[in-house]
């Protein structure tokens, strides 16, 4: 199972370093690695997407949490949350298919950021799932690259501004 883990973090040189040592160290395999400031400039805020059974997610929020430069491990997947990612898409756009392209990007709220000669580039923010049926869509017009962010999370409902 895919589980979101966000990490708030002292904002130091190296705990990425130590961060991503640690899942090495132990063979687990990170799917995404998103790293953001808060509020606080002291404290950023990590969110990390890896694989597992709940065993392996338990030991992996564990020793999460051993390290020193950690102020707090959350395991999104157990709460309700919102979660989103960002992708820029280039593809193969000759002029007579612009105006369908453009209409498939509307109906996924797409932007479209650049348009060259024979080529556009398309923003999409949303859910991974939204995201991935969008350049399955966009397969018809030969993909040249994709770019994603990586998963941001964020729990909902009210919290208070020093939780950051």
């Amino acid at each position: 199972m895919t589980h979101a883990i966000s990490l708030l973090v002292e904002n130091h040189q190296g705990v990425l370093a130590r961060i991503s040592g640690l899942f090495s160290g132990r063979g687990y395999n990170l799917e995404s690695l998103t790293v953001g400031p808060t509020l606080d400039p002291t404290v950023s805020r990590i969110t990390l997407v890896c694989k597992g059974d709940d065993s392996i997610i338990e030991q992996i929020k564990k020793q999460l949490n051993k390290l020193v430069d950690i102020i707090k491990v959350v395991d999104m997947s157990e709460r309700s949350s919102v979660d989103r990612e960002m992708a820029l898409i280039k593809i193969t756009a000759p002029p007579q298919q612009r105006g369908e392209i453009c209409q498939v990007a509307d109906v996924f709220r797409s932007k479209v950021m650049d348009v060259a000669a024979d080529t556009m580039v398309l923003e999409v923010t949303g859910a991974p799932e939204k995201i991935n049926d969008f350049i399955a869509i966009l397969q018809h017009y030969n993909i040249l690259e994709i770019a994603r962010s990586g998963l941001v999370s964020m729990e909902r409902g009210k919290k208070l501004k020093q939780d950051s």
